[in-house]
């Protein structure tokens, strides 16, 4: 398949896998959905490394386990607000990482005194964040704002997660490893939090089980197809086309949860969309052109 294709498939898988997130959440908690997601995508890195004749050693495990505790923080926060907001917009909060990493930079060129900040990124960061108040402020009821700061909190630390992605990629490991080591980490993690909230949840039936199970599969699949296509294709049309994963989420949630629609919050996703498509423009737009590593998206860990 061509890399476009891959991208809408990957797209339209990590959407597929929301749904599952979130019909799981009546079932089991945050921690525990983490648990079986990290469990089932540990075992298909481990079986995919063995088969491309990869090893499991690393020479830089303090890297992994600083990128797992960022990014399976990032992971349970957005699960997290999946089981409590509309699906589209839980998806769009965590889709924020590249308006994030475009803030990061503007952040950074203040703090170090260094170039004149562009400000087309600084009108894309404030885009960005008007359109995130225009999806807030009426998809989400007053007893849902606390799921709102963690998805939103989620976005900022996927953000986080892509530049441990990066260093790991320049420090030469393979997309499978990386994926693998934080799939273990979110089994730990998912392990410890399902532990402290009272332990394992008793046998809810084939249909709940069939859910976390689907969550991982999903998961691992989608991050294989994006995987491929970030190395085959072109980096800024897999960004742009990742964003599709918003629009299946709103359909997914309008059809199946009775999710809401609002004009506003509509226009909040155009534009979040619009932004996050820019800053990604802007980024590799500037300085000399990156490894292909270095284009990997956030949400291919997450």
């Amino acid at each position: 398949m061509t890399a476009p294709v891959l991208m809408v498939l990957a797209s339209f898988l990590f959407a597929l896998m929301g749904v599952c997130v979130k019909l799981a959440s009546a079932y089991f908690g945050t921690g525990e959905i983490v648990m079986y997601r990290g469990l089932i995508g540990a075992v298909a890195m481990a079986v995919l490394l063995r088969v491309r004749g990869q090893s499991l050693r690393t020479a830089v495990p303090w890297m992994h386990v600083w990128r797992s505790i960022v990014g399976v923080s990032s992971l349970c926060l957005w699960f997290y607000a999946i089981s409590g907001l509309p699906l589209a917009t839980a998806m769009t909060l965590n889709y924020m990482s590249p308006i994030w990493m475009a803030m990061f930079l503007i952040g950074g060129s203040v703090l170090m005194g260094g170039a004149k900040i562009n400000p087309r990124l600084i009108a894309t960061v404030l885009a960005g964040f008007v359109g995130v108040a225009a999806i807030l402020r009426p998809s989400i009821d007053r007893d849902q704002l606390w799921y709102g700061v963690v998805g939103f909190g989620s976005g900022m630390l996927s953000a986080m997660a892509y530049l441990q992605v990066t260093a790991l990629g320049r420090a030469g490991e393979p997309e499978t490893r990386v994926v693998f080591y934080f799939s273990c980490g979110g089994t730990l993690a998912g392990l410890v939090l399902t532990l402290l909230n009272g332990g394992l949840s008793p046998w809810h039936g084939w249909t709940a089980a069939a859910l976390v199970l689907a969550v991982g599969l999903f998961a691992t699949a989608a991050q294989l197809a994006m995987t491929r296509a970030f190395a085959i294709g072109r980096p800024l049309v897999n960004a742009s086309l990742q964003y599709l994963g918003i629009a299946f989420a709103f359909v997914f949630g309008v059809l199946l949860f009775d999710d809401p629609v609002h004009p506003l919050a509509l226009a909040g996703m155009v534009l979040v969309v619009g932004a996050g498509i820019t800053a990604t423009r802007l980024r590799h737009g500037t300085g000399p052109r990156q490894n292909e590593r270095d284009t990997l998206p956030p949400d291919l860990e997450t």
